[in-house]
């Protein structure tokens, strides 16, 4: 049997999508036809990748958004529904991490990762949930009952790694979090899940896979490779789809093995 995922008419936010993971979320998105929604406060990059989606045939729309600003995300998420339409998938991508011996995290660095990982990431998904809710209730107009919400955690939220303590409890924070919304918002057709990724080469981590470190810690995973952000889209594309009606509240490991 072969299956076929076509989001034609759907809107998707994803947040954090001026580089990495979100930026090749938003073009796998929009490659299937979802309307998509690139929201990060760097307006210049999210332009850049606007141009490059419509140069694909994609549908591609630009939001300025700060997730650890309350008054950003509802401006955002209302701008959204009046200019794009109603929110039917977000991809909750934003996330922020630091190197440190946890004898050395100061109150900036822990506050600097929960107001984005977890306070950020929260209060995106309630918004847009409240709405998803709305609608599912007939209290709000939309072309489609439901949703779909993922969130993406990592890895370090399910297994502890060295100097990143902080950004690990954030993570495993995300994964709990995902679970209590799919308990609560699952009967109404929204289903929360949480996509775990484990080391992926990006712009931003790409020359250290370079160095001596970077090396060590290849050799050190299961298969002796990282991940391409490409490798996540098949889970993306089934998460966010009609496809995945009876996964709600799942927590999956994208990793190579590296957790187990």
């Amino acid at each position: 049997m072969a299956y076929s995922i076509d989001l034609s008419g759907r809107v998707a936010l994803i947040t954090g999508a001026s580089g990495g993971l979100g930026a090749q979320f938003a073009r796998t998105l929009a490659s299937a036809g979802a309307a998509v929604v690139l929201a990060s406060r760097r307006l210049e990059r999210l332009k850049e990748l606007r141009a490059k989606i419509e140069a694909e045939g994609g549908d591609a729309h630009v939001i300025e958004l700060d997730v650890t600003d309350q008054d950003s995300i509802r401006s955002a998420v209302a701008h959204v529904e009046t200019e794009v339409g109603s929110i039917d998938i977000l991809v909750n991508n934003s996330g922020v991490s630091t190197t440190q011996r946890l004898v050395d995290v100061r109150q900036d660095d822990f506050d600097f990762m929960f107001d984005t990982n977890v306070k950020g990431a929260f209060f995106v998904a309630q918004e847009v949930g409240k709405r998803m809710l709305a609608r599912a209730q007939g209290a709000a107009p939309g072309s489609f009952t439901g949703g779909r919400i993922v969130n993406v955690a990592s890895t370090a939220g399910l297994k502890v790694l060295p100097k990143i303590g902080v950004y690990c409890m954030s993570k495993a924070a995300v994964i709990q979090m995902t679970k209590a919304m799919a308990v609560e918002w699952g009967r109404f057709d929204i289903n929360v899940n949480a996509i775990c990724p484990g080391y992926i080469d990006t712009e931003i981590n790409h020359a250290h896979w370079q160095t001596e470190a970077g090396q060590k810690l290849i050799q050190m995973l299961p298969r002796k490779r990282i991940g391409k952000p490409q490798d996540l889209d098949a889970l993306l594309m089934m998460l966010c789809s009609d496809q995945s009606h009876f996964i709600n509240g799942a927590v999956i490991s994208a990793d190579d093995g590296f957790a187990v």
